[in-house]
This record gives structure tokens, sequence and C-alpha cells, in this order.
């Protein structure tokens, strides 16, 4: 498996600076449309209840690098691939979970609040997490060579803060202004966005995915499975946790999703900066886990959610 790894190396996929920007603009528009559902009473229960959202953040940031940093020795790939999922497993939840969350019927205020604080928190504990279970995977890794791949990421503090603003503040804000002052104009454009919320960002994937299409057919065999396992592991570790913390249902399924959808898109921006990973180094492999874990975690998360909605939170008492 290790020589066909090897061939990811060499290969340079295409993601613009304006790709990326627009993703964030239909992830900005999908945040609309899912705090059409939030009330301010909902933030109130998540600052009175905190138990979730410290299970959520132990799930993501501690218990999800853990288990990667297992999966890699076990599976022992090239030295990009592992630190391509060491990375994937550092960011942040995505925030296309907010909207699953919301389609799962879980705690829609307690993922928008995951996200936002797990996009902050990614100022340190991205780097952090990246450095620790990177150099720790390079110890056990023997190849000459290898620790040229680790370099130190430093995240702008205030890019950061600005993101959430963009994508989580300015959309949240006008959807609680919407459902407070225009329930019945609400009420109507509810299901519309959410469904075109859906469209527009499958579109888009489709759109981003074209550009690359000849190298993922070529080289997709390679990395699915592991991805595959990655998330499934991911979606794994926070069901586990949150029931073993006995969190309500509703809350289960939020975390679930909070740590199974990873932001994907940060971690390609990271990927494609030249002053974290210079030009000159051949990181196929990372931008190839990045990239469909991106695709991947859409289609497990979708399905996951679609599942959960078909299934009642609460089995009615048996009389």
């Amino acid at each position: 498996m290790k020589e066909a790894l090897e061939v990811l190396d060499h290969v340079r996929l295409n993601f613009s600076p304006s790709g990326l920007f627009a993703l964030n603009v239909t992830i900005a528009f999908i945040m609309f449309g899912v705090a059409l559902d939030i009330k301010m009473e909902h933030f109130k229960d998540v600052i009175m209840k905190p138990k979730s959202a410290i299970i959520g953040m132990i799930s993501q940031f501690f218990l999800l690098p853990f288990i990667t940093f297992l999966l890699v020795l076990v599976l022992n790939p090239t030295p990009t691939v592992a630190l391509g999922m060491i990375l994937i497993a550092s960011c942040p939840g995505g925030n296309i979970s907010n909207f699953m969350s919301a389609m799962a019927k879980g705690n829609i205020a307690l993922s928008v609040s995951l996200t936002a604080v797990a996009t902050l928190g990614a100022t340190f504990m991205t780097p952090l997490n990246f450095a620790l279970w990177g150099k720790l995977f390079l110890k056990y890794y023997n190849k000459a060579g290898a620790g040229s791949f680790l370099v130190p990421i430093e995240i702008d503090f205030f890019q950061m803060v600005q993101t959430v603003v963009i994508l989580l503040g300015i959309p949240v804000i006008l959807g609680l202004f919407f459902s407070q002052y225009f329930p019945k104009l609400t009420k109507k454009i509810k299901k519309p966005i959410r469904q075109a919320s859906i469209i527009i960002f499958i579109g888009f994937v489709i759109i981003l995915l074209s550009a690359n299409f000849s190298n993922f057919i070529k080289y997709i065999h390679i990395i699915f499975l592991i991805v595959l396992v990655h998330n499934g592991l991911a979606l794994g570790a926070g069901f586990s946790v949150s029931s073993l913390a006995r969190l309500p249902r509703v809350d289960r399924r939020t975390v679930t999703l909070e740590t199974g959808i990873q932001n994907s898109g940060l971690a390609l921006v990271l990927m494609f900066n030249p002053k974290i990973f210079p030009p000159e180094l051949e990181l196929g492999g990372m931008t190839f886990i990045a990239a469909w874990w991106g695709v991947w975690h859409i289609v497990s998360g979708l399905t996951l959610s679609a599942l959960w909605a078909k299934k009642p939170l609460y089995q009615p008492a048996v009389r």
C-alpha cells in the first residue's frame, strides 16, 4: 500500500483561492437557513447546561486526534498521508455540520455553539494537535527525510475571528432576526432555503471536483478505504463518548456529527499556504486526503442525518 500512496505525492490538485471563497459564501447561506430554526432560549440552555458542549469539545480536540494517531500507527502510510489525516483531525468541525444537525433533528444551538467555539479554539488547538501527534508519528516512522514535512502551523487569530463572524455570526444573527420579527415570512422560506442549500452545496462540490476529475478517477481507489475508515471512526468516537457521558439523544446526534464532519476547507487552505508548507514540498498525499474527506463526509453525514431524521428521538411508552 505504501508504494501506491507514494505516487500521490507527485500529484498536484487544483484548488483556487476564489473557489475556496465561493465555498465560504455557500456555507454562510446554509448557516442562514439553519439559523431560521434557532431561538434565543436554545443558547441559554447551552450556557446553563454546558455538559454537552464540554463533551463535544473533548471529542473534537482530544479524542479524534488520539484515535487518528492510533489509526496511522496501524496503517503506517506515507508521511504525507499520515500527516494529512492528523491535520484533518486537528481542524475544528465543519460548518455544514450545523445543517446536518438540523436535518438529523439534533440540538441546532449546540451545533452552532460548538462550531463557533471550536473554530476560535483551532487558533491554538490545531497547531498544537498537529505538532504533538505529527511528531509522535514521525518518531515511529523510520523513513529518511520524513521530518521535513512536519512544519509549525501558525493560524492568525483575527483571521479566525473574521471567519466566525462571516460564516456564523452574520448568518445566525440574520436568521434569528428573521424568525423573531418576520415569523410568517420565515415559515414560508425555511423549507425552500433548506432545499436550495443542499442543491447549491452539492453542486459546488461537483464543480470543485470537475477541476480535478482525472486525478480523482485515477487515484481515488488508493485513499478511498483510508478516508472511509477514518471518517467512520470519527463519527463512532463522537457517538460513543456522548453515549458514555449519557447525554440526551438530541445532543448525541449533534456531538456525533460535530466530531465526524471536519473543516477540510481549513485543512486545504493551510496546505496550500506557501508560508506554512513550501511549494517545493510534494504534498499530494496530504491534499488528496483533505479533498476526498471534504467529499466523503458530506456523503456520510447526509446519510446518517437522513437515517436519524426518520428515527424518533424518544420511543413511545409501552402500556
